[in-house]
């Protein structure tokens, strides 16, 4: 037996209570399930400072920080009981018998239907929100399925404790035994990724990581969708009238935004397009040095950190406006790094210096003209998201759409390490800040863990009760290609 058919060994009693668990959710109801999430967060916000001081421990995070997260983490779960209740994401359709249509249309309903157990890879970063109460597991229980989570190393007794609070809520407010199990080490991920009973994956991380598990997920005899989040340099546009106009509350707001955290969020701006000869970069530099150090979450991170920062302040033509690189893992932290280069530079090695670096690191890439500007930008890879920094009287139309064409998220003022959870949030972008169009935040991450059923002909007393002909739930739907609402 190889090491990973162990591992699938040990497994399979949990994914059998999360299979029974499947077939009973799927017979819950959306007022059910919305209850069992209110539940959950009632019981993580009573256990707050238990928590919190164990994500202390392990994360070396600040404890006000770890206590906006968790209440963001609460949050999430409530917002997906509000997302629930209001109908529309099960898209129920309904067209009636048509025979005057080419071809004749039978009677067709159609709704969204959950997918089975979902396994749920938590991230370093967020031991609350991207974690084992985050938003892929708050969002595929109220799609109606169970989560297997695998927890990550870096903080695995607050995982196991949060799997606690959270699974004992679920069951106690009368959700199914398994509907929250959890797996760990780099062996039952990969068997729970394998795994037959594992219906879809949900992923945050690093690139090669995310790229592993998704050909895995690929490779398997009956592949299933896999959404990873992956990597994102975030680029920021600056104007010169900008600049002019803001540019020192600019700085400032950038490195606050870049060191935010230790620069470990997957939002951090890594890329910052500003004119030459501003003097903008040397602003930032002077800025960043007032930054303590601050702790990285794992000694691998801080050692990653290191290595990428090494390596971009090597390529010809980057200054490094820093006093000096970083040496994360002898100080038993991060100090800011700030770096810049001309376009040209950029352009000539795109593959070495459009390179994600995890952590307080920042890239100030100078442009001459616009079309410097709009070569940069169309040498980026795929992002979480972009920012523009403009003035009314700037004429910005193809940068925008070229920063439309690279991100899933376009700020227009502030910096992107704030992701708000909402109803019109999105969390993802092109390859390779996701593997798919759908958003890892907001409401519609809930569109990850469902599939699409269409019941033809179908008899009313063998329709869901969200399809048939008096609405007994009050649901919005779309009938004969109207929408109606509740």
């Amino acid at each position: 037996m190889t090491r990973t058919d162990a591992a699938t060994s040990t497994l399979d009693a949990r994914l059998a209570r999360s299979l029974a668990a499947a077939a009973a959710m799927r017979r819950s109801t959306i007022a059910e399930r919305a209850a069992w999430l209110e539940a959950g967060a009632e019981a993580l916000d009573a256990h707050a400072a238990e928590l919190v001081a164990l994500a202390g421990e392990e994360s070396h995070l600040p404890a006000a920080r770890l206590t906006g997260e968790l209440a963001r983490t609460t949050n999430q779960l409530r917002l997906f009981a509000a997302v629930i209740r209001e109908g529309s994401w099960l898209e129920l359709t309904i067209d009636h018998d048509d025979p005057s249509t080419v071809p004749p249309t039978p009677d067709l309903r159609r709704m969204l239907v959950p997918l089975g157990p979902v396994a749920v890879f938590a991230a370093s970063n967020f031991p609350f929100a991207f974690s084992v109460a985050g938003g892929d597991t708050a969002s595929a229980l109220a799609a109606g399925n169970p989560v297997v989570v695998k927890v990550h190393p870096g903080h695995p007794r607050l995982s196991e404790r949060v799997a606690t609070v959270l699974g004992d809520a679920l069951v106690a407010a009368g959700a199914p035994e398994g509907v929250l199990e959890t797996a760990a080490g780099r062996e039952e991920g990969i068997a729970l990724v394998q795994h037959p009973a594992i219906t879809a994956v949900g992923f945050t991380g690093s690139i090669p990581g995310g790229r592993a598990l998704f050909d895995l997920a690929a490779s398997r005899p009956d592949p299933i969708p896999f959404y990873g989040e992956l990597g994102s340099l975030n680029p920021v546009v600056i104007t010169a009238a900008a600049i002019a106009a803001r540019g020192q509350a600019l700085a400032e707001g950038l490195v606050g935004s870049f060191t935010l955290g230790a620069g470990q969020f997957c939002t951090k701006p890594g890329v910052v397009l500003v004119p030459a000869g501003s003097g903008f970069a040397e602003q930032v530099a002077s800025g960043a040095q007032a930054v303590a150090t601050q702790p990285m979450l794992m000694p691998r991170i801080a050692e990653g950190f290191e290595t990428i920062a090494a390596r971009l302040a090597a390529v010809e033509g980057v200054r490094t406006l820093s006093p000096a690189l970083p040496s994360a893992v002898e100080q038993g932290g991060a100090t800011p790094l700030v770096l810049a280069a001309p376009a040209r530079t950029v352009l000539a090695a795109p593959d070495a210096l459009l390179e994600e670096c995890f952590g307080p690191a920042v890239l100030l890439v100078e442009y001459a003209d616009e079309a410097e500007l709009h070569a940069v930008l169309r040498a980026l890879p795929g992002g979480l998201t972009a920012t523009l920094h403009a003035e009314e009287s700037d004429e910005v139309d193809a940068t925008l759409a070229l920063l439309e064409a690279v991100a899933g998220r376009v700020l227009f003022a502030g910096w992107p390490t704030g992701v708000a959870v909402s109803w019109a949030q999105h969390h993802g972008g092109p390859w390779p800040a996701t593997t798919s169009l759908f958003t890892s935040v907001g409401a519609s991450a809930l569109r990850r863990w469902l599939r699409p059923v269409a019941y033809q002909q179908a008899p009313e007393s063998r329709l869901p009760l969200e399809l048939r002909e008096a609405n007994p739930l009050g649901l919005p739907r779309r009938v004969d290609g109207v929408l109606r609402t509740a």
